[in-house]
């Protein structure tokens, strides 16, 4: 007779849940009291107490312990952190954990498929999903692409794709002493730099591009850098246009760079915060020849609101990845069609895109549009309202949803040490939370807009609550 401790044992899975209808009508519970705690502001941050150091702290268990105890202690470690899908959450720029979004994550892992190999209609799925933002944004009606785990990786994955077109057979055989170079903003994201380093490009071979007045890459200094690496024999990989910089939302001038670029270099949109607004009317301009662009990558975890993560690669000719990344082994046989593992550095790929797919088909992009545009005139309200304040000042003029102001400190303070003393006492306090940034050397608040859930009395809190502070 087996003994039912024998990991043989005919008795049922060893690590099936017992009375896992209840344990899922209880996680069912936690997360409907999660999305309630987001539907308004709450006065503070929880901070971890001594139970939460102790659970923490505690050996590794060896004995099971019930499992709606344990999903109790889960929810409440999560309710002691900075959850992003608060309506007051202003510092960086994260998602706000779309509803339909959470309930797509838990299908999607209890089915667990893997989308690097041929998974069915999964692969469908992801290509439609795809196909949608490349309408939505205005990039191409029936881009391919894939789905990665993040803008960085989106990034790395489309230039692995520039670096191959730029020396053909780098992949295999490195780049022989040949110099590379990538272009982009001043105020770019560092995930160009990091590719670049990756890469073997080095990054001291990224041309950090002055910035214009508008806080955009400058198109003729882009194109007499490229001109000058040129006549030094350095091969030109990618001009890297940003769509929406982090720090203050500017949007590179794509049509001109695309200009710069033609046919012969790789232009790549990094739109992994803004291009969403490439959607509204009020904004919808200033992406202007994004066609034009081989690729561009969009972070649905930002502001396409679903949760992390989830950022779309769009691409014109998916061939290109497949010269970057195809290869054949034994243990993956092909048949008649590549994997999206040929396309991708990834080997576990979960189905990201079904929670954008499902945010699409219950919402209608109309709404998700009708999102993104509030918060464009939110950022355009919390401007205003900086400057009607004397006690403040709008350090640049919003381009989408990020605003840098500061607060004006008493004559004979300085306003640097002042700004950031504030930014900290922000933190602590806990009531909203923005971010503390640099620009043209001086020291700013940021506050940025990309959550569906904030209102107009949450944007109008914020000069509230950092006058209060800065006279306390």
């Amino acid at each position: 007779m087996t003994s039912t401790s024998d990991p043989l044992s005919t008795e049922g899975p060893a690590l099936a849940l017992p009375d896992r209808e209840r344990v899922l009508e209880h996680a069912a519970e936690l997360i409907a009291e999660a999305w309630r705690s987001f539907d308004q502001p709450r006065p503070g941050q929880p901070l971890p107490d001594g139970r939460t150091y102790e659970l923490l702290s505690r050996p590794l268990p060896d004995a099971p312990s019930d499992a709606s105890e344990a999903l109790d202690a889960a929810a409440d470690v999560l309710d002691r952190s900075l959850a992003q899908s608060r309506p007051r959450w202003f510092a960086y720029i994260g998602s706000s954990g779309l509803e339909i979004g959470v309930l797509a994550d838990a299908l999607m892992a209890s089915h667990d498929v893997n989308v690097a190999n041929s998974a069915g209609a999964a692969d469908l799925l992801e290509a439609q999903t795809i196909r949608w933002v490349g309408q939505f944004v205005g990039f191409d009606d029936g881009a391919p692409g894939l789905v990665a785990a993040g803008g960085t990786i989106a990034n790395l994955t489309a230039l692995t794709a520039a670096r191959e077109r730029a020396l053909p057979g780098v992949r295999h055989d490195g780049a022989g002493g040949r110099e590379m170079a990538l272009y982009c903003s001043a105020e770019a994201h560092y995930s160009v730099r990091r590719a670049a380093e990756v890469l073997g490009i080095g990054g001291r071979n990224v041309r950090a591009i002055p910035i214009d007045a508008h806080r955009r890459m400058e198109v003729t200094a882009c194109a007499e850098a490229i001109d000058r690496d040129r006549r030094a024999g350095i091969t030109p990989v990618a001009v890297v246009a940003t769509a929406g910089t982090t720090l203050t939302g500017a949007v590179d001038d794509l049509d001109g760079l695309a200009d710069v670029c033609g046919d012969e270099i790789w232009l790549h949109v990094d739109g992994a915060y803004g291009l969403p607004a490439a959607a509204t009317q009020r904004a919808g301009a200033l992406f202007r020849g994004l066609p034009r662009a081989f690729s561009a990558t969009v972070d649905a975890h930002k502001w396409l609101f679903v949760p992390k993560p989830c950022s779309v690669l769009l691409m014109h000719d998916i061939e290109a990845l497949e010269h970057a990344f195809s290869h054949h082994e034994g243990y993956m046989p092909h048949g008649e069609q590549l994997h999206a593992v040929d396309r991708s550095l990834e080997y576990s790929r979960p189905l990201r895109g079904l929670k954008l797919w499902l945010a699409f088909t219950v919402h209608g992009a109309d709404a998700i549009r009708a999102a993104i545009e509030r918060n464009l005139e939110q950022a355009a309200l919390l401007a205003s309202l900086i400057n009607a304040d004397p006690r403040f000042e709008l350090v640049v003029e919003p381009h989408l949803s990020a605003v840098c102001f500061r607060h004006l400190p008493r004559t004979g303070v300085d306003s640097d040490e002042h700004n950031a003393a504030l930014a900290r006492a922000i933190a602590a306090d806990g009531q909203i939370l923005l971010a503390p940034a640099v620009v043209d050397g001086a020291t700013a608040l940021r506050a940025c807009f990309v959550n569906y859930r904030t209102t107009e009395e949450d944007v109008r809190a914020i000069l509230t609550v950092v006058a209060d502070l800065a006279s306390a």
